[in-house]
């Protein structure tokens, strides 16, 4: 199926919907960069501005992935039916339709990194490269690393998180404001947010059963279905050129970012010095430039499948 320019809609998955936006034309010379948001339960929006890469010839998929956005919402769905096989297949769904399968670039952000890096382990033949941004490896890692973070966070914050996580009352506003204060150092340090970014938080708070279901209540108290989820023994399947990107105050710390580096066989990591979770947008000239690079560097190169 192709797809004009400039397309969007709902394509659709099993007896679902998946809400898809194209910018650009496929089909011209260089591959489909298809960005795979984070959450899970996430949506598009906070990326919207990867889709200026279609300037420069590169066409730009965004989607939001079952459970939100302007996708098929399944609020009475169990555990069960959150997996990582399932948006996988969601995925795969979606680059059938779209036209995109024998020509595309991954850019997978937080959860939506570790997504992409999965797929590319199965080696699928159109796979040109692999952005993984802000991701760690394994959910073990991030909780580990979570503990520090947690701990190096102003006097009586973490104590104030740990007696609602307890207490089963991390609905509260009191949970909410200490959760604000991890967010403003580790996930987002421009002030204002960017609309972009309060778009996708919206959203999700609007339906976090994803979220919820296999994540958490935030981002440092996984007590969700990936908690013990890891990518770790698939990359060394990876067989495209990779670039993976953080922040120095990523949340996703240098520790949970390494088994990429060490890991892939074809890889290169850059940090961006002023970014925590969030460094296209808050470093966002810098985050295009690498990017752009990155996706130049591929010119003319073909998995070999």
């Amino acid at each position: 199926m192709a797809v004009a320019a400039g397309a969007k809609g709902r394509i659709p998955f099993r007896e679902y919907r998946t809400w898809y936006r194209l910018t650009g034309t496929p089909g011209r010379g260089r591959p489909a960069v298809v960005v795979v948001h984070g959450g899970p339960g996430s949506t598009h929006d906070y990326l919207i501005g990867l889709s200026s890469l279609s300037e420069d010839g590169w066409p730009v998929v965004h989607y939001d992935q079952l459970g939100n956005g302007g996708s098929t919402h399944l609020p009475d769905a169990g555990a069960d039916f959150w997996t990582v096989g399932l948006f996988l297949e969601e995925l795969d769904n979606l680059l059938r339709h779209l036209g995109v399968a024998d020509d595309y670039v991954l850019v997978g952000q937080s959860w939506g990194g570790m997504l992409a890096a999965r797929h590319a382990a199965d080696r699928p033949g159109g796979l040109r490269g692999l952005v993984i941004a802000n991701s760690p490896a394994s959910y073990p890692l991030w909780r580990q690393e979570m503990e520090a973070l947690r701990a190096a966070l102003p006097p009586g914050v973490d104590a104030t998180l740990r007696a609602h996580e307890v207490a089963g009352t991390t609905h509260t506003e009191e949970y909410a404001e200490a959760v604000k204060v991890f967010n403003d150092r580790h996930v987002c340090r421009v002030r204002p947010l960017p609309p972009a970014y309060v778009a996708s938080v919206m959203e999700t708070a609007n339906d976090p059963t994803v979220y919820h279901t296999m994540n958490g209540p935030s981002e440092f108290h996984v007590v969700g279905t990936l908690k013990d989820w890891s990518v770790e023994d698939r990359l060394p399947d990876i067989a495209v050129p990779t670039l993976v990107l953080s922040g120095r105050h990523d949340e996703a710390t240098p520790a949970t970012v390494r088994p990429f580096l060490e890991r892939i066989s074809d890889v290169r990591w850059e940090i961006l010095e002023e970014s925590s979770h969030m460094p296209h947008l808050e470093e966002p000239e810098l985050f295009h430039a690498t990017l752009v690079d990155f996706l130049k560097s591929l010119d003319g190169r073909r998995s070999d499948g």
